[in-house]
């Protein structure tokens, strides 16, 4: 069987609006949140029965928005600053031989409408769906395994705010009851623009949020500073 087809269960809605500035891997920025709205008819509690006894979950999903791009023998990763070649097998990039990729997600809770609570995220707005498996610790966490390419987690750069910036952001925190202010630094701190890019203070970048727009620029190489949050 040289090929087969896959039936999306259900969609992702993210706090992640774009593809820019979302976290590389999924955990790195615990105040991501989102909602696995799934499809009949996999939106039944007897599908989800026994899911509420598990803290974590994979997400096995599809890179919607790089279906049509050229898949890909090699990449660069921006853990290794963009500029050295990697085996695709050996990176998690998302030009892969079938745009599947997976996310380990915490579950926060299952509604009343079936549909899953999650935080944690590396996940866009509109992400089908294929499959939910429950992690299990005592298979999954295997202490003495070590990854070469990515042995410690990404040096953090310190976030500093414009006073008006930070204010707005509590505002818009409150009126979405999320942890606004925590994603944005959390985010911004893993340094989101392409790795092999030194720009001049003066240089702007901005995301998408929930429905808010965040602008940062970096003021002196290694550090980050919020200008707008609007």
């Amino acid at each position: 069987m040289d090929s087969f087809q896959l039936q999306v269960i259900g969609e992702v809605r993210s706090c992640f609006k774009e593809k820019f500035a979302i976290p590389r891997q999924p955990a790195l920025a615990p105040a991501a949140r989102g909602i696995i709205e799934l499809r009949p008819p996999y939106n039944q509690p007897h599908a989800l029965a026994g899911l509420e006894q598990v803290s974590h979950v994979w997400v096995i999903f599809l890179f919607h928005q790089a279906l049509d791009q050229q898949h890909r023998l090699q990449v660069r990763p921006p853990r290794l600053g963009g500029n050295q070649r990697l085996g695709v097998f050996a990176s998690r990039a998302s030009h892969r031989p079938n745009s599947i990729g997976q996310s380990l997600v915490r579950l926060e809770r299952i509604d009343e409408e079936c549909r899953l609570h999650i935080s944690g995220i590396d996940l866009l707005d509109g992400t089908p769906v294929l499959d939910i498996k429950p992690y299990i610790p005592f298979v999954e966490s295997v202490p003495d395994a070590w990854n070469r390419i990515a042995e410690q987690p990404p040096a953090l750069l310190p976030v500093d705010w414009q006073p008006a910036a930070l204010a707005s952001a509590r505002e818009h925190a409150r009126r979405l009851q999320e942890p606004l202010v925590e994603l944005i630094e959390q985010c911004l701190a893993q340094d989101p623009k392409p790795a092999y890019q030194q720009p001049e203070p003066s240089r702007q970048y901005g995301a998408r949020l929930h429905d808010v727009n965040v602008v940062w620029c970096y003021p002196e190489a290694g550090r980050v500073l919020v200008l707008l949050v609007e």
